[in-house]
Order: structure tokens, then sequence, then C-alpha cells
């Protein structure tokens, strides 16, 4: 039987230099035909949010940043794709989902792992549906050490044995460098 699978907000303003092999990462998982349903969120920074008015940051309010990465858009059904606004969380209507099709139990992947990642495996867990983190299909924006953080206080707050590999890291913890133009040339 299929387990379900949520993406995390693995959108084009995350992707960074840290982050930038997620998309392929979870597309190649979801190849794998191991998961059903395949649900999605994506962050959408609004204008009076505290990410805004706190902090001054103003990023992932509109396309292009709040579009899903277009690896990962083939896989996205529009009503698996769930919108939140900030680090809420599980979004409402995903939390309705969740209840209504019994899921029990949810492999998680995406970014950003210290942040967005935890909170929702968290918000899974304290509403009793038990989160598998797939740990090399999650990163940070803010780098490695945000991503060990972040999975040392999942470990420590869902139990370190939710924490899994989906065999995609390539024997890597952090990012592969990024493709240059050299690169392809001399190869």
């Amino acid at each position: 039987m299929p387990t379900p699978l949520l993406v995390v907000d693995v959108q084009s303003g995350f992707l960074n230099d840290f982050t930038h092999h997620i998309p392929d990462r979870v597309a190649r998982l979801i190849q794998q035909n191991h998961h059903d349903p395949i649900l999605f969120t994506r962050f959408i920074n609004q204008s009076d949010s505290p990410y805004t008015r706190l902090l001054h940051w103003d990023s992932c309010n509109e396309e292009p940043e709040t579009a899903l990465a277009k690896l990962i858009v083939p896989y996205a059904q529009p009503e698996h794709v769930f919108t939140k606004p900030g680090l809420c969380g599980l979004p409402n209507e995903l939390i309705d989902y969740l209840i209504q099709h019994s899921i029990t139990a949810i492999d998680v992947v995406g970014i950003d792992t210290d942040m967005c990642v935890l909170k929702i495996a968290m918000d899974l867990f304290d509403r009793g549906i038990e989160p598998i983190v797939l740990t090399d299909c999650c990163a940070s924006t803010a780098g490695l050490q945000a991503h060990l953080a972040g999975l040392a206080v999942l470990s420590r707050n869902i139990g370190a044995q939710r924490l899994r590999e989906a065999g995609l890291g390539d024997g890597s913890l952090a990012a592969p460098m990024p493709e240059t133009d050299l690169d392809r040339t001399t190869s």
C-alpha cells in the first residue's frame, strides 16, 4: 500500500546553493511510485505577515517565488496543493484533507528543514499522524548547519526513528556543488 507524501515548500523562492538539489530528489522519489497521494504546501508571504512586519522580509509574496519548482510541477494536482501563510505549519485545508482521508502516517520532504519542515512534522506528530522525515530530500536555505540543527530538533521531538533516508543523497550530507558551464564543457 502506498504511503502519502507531503512536499513542503519546494518552490522557486527557496532554491539557492544549499537547496538546488531538492527538486530533483523529490521528483526522483515521486517517480519510484511508492507514494500516494502526493500533497504539496507552498509558502506565500502575505503583506501583513510577521515576516514583513517584524523581520522586514517581503520575499516569496508573488510569482515566480511562490511557484512550485519546475521539476515537481508535473506531479502537483491543483487540489493537492495547499497554500500556507508563513510558518503556520499545517494549513487548515490540509488538516481537513488528512482527517477526511484517515491518514495516520505520512512521509515528509522539503525546504527548510529547520523551519517549515520542522513545524509541519511537529504539527503532524501533535495531531497523532506519524511523520517520517526523509532527510536526504530536505535541506535548508541557510545551509547544512541549519539543516542539521532542524534534524537534531526533530530527532528530539518526534523521535530519531522517524528520520530516515530515501537513498537519494548520493552519499553526501551537503548539497552537491552546482554544475557550472565550465564543468559541462570539460566533461
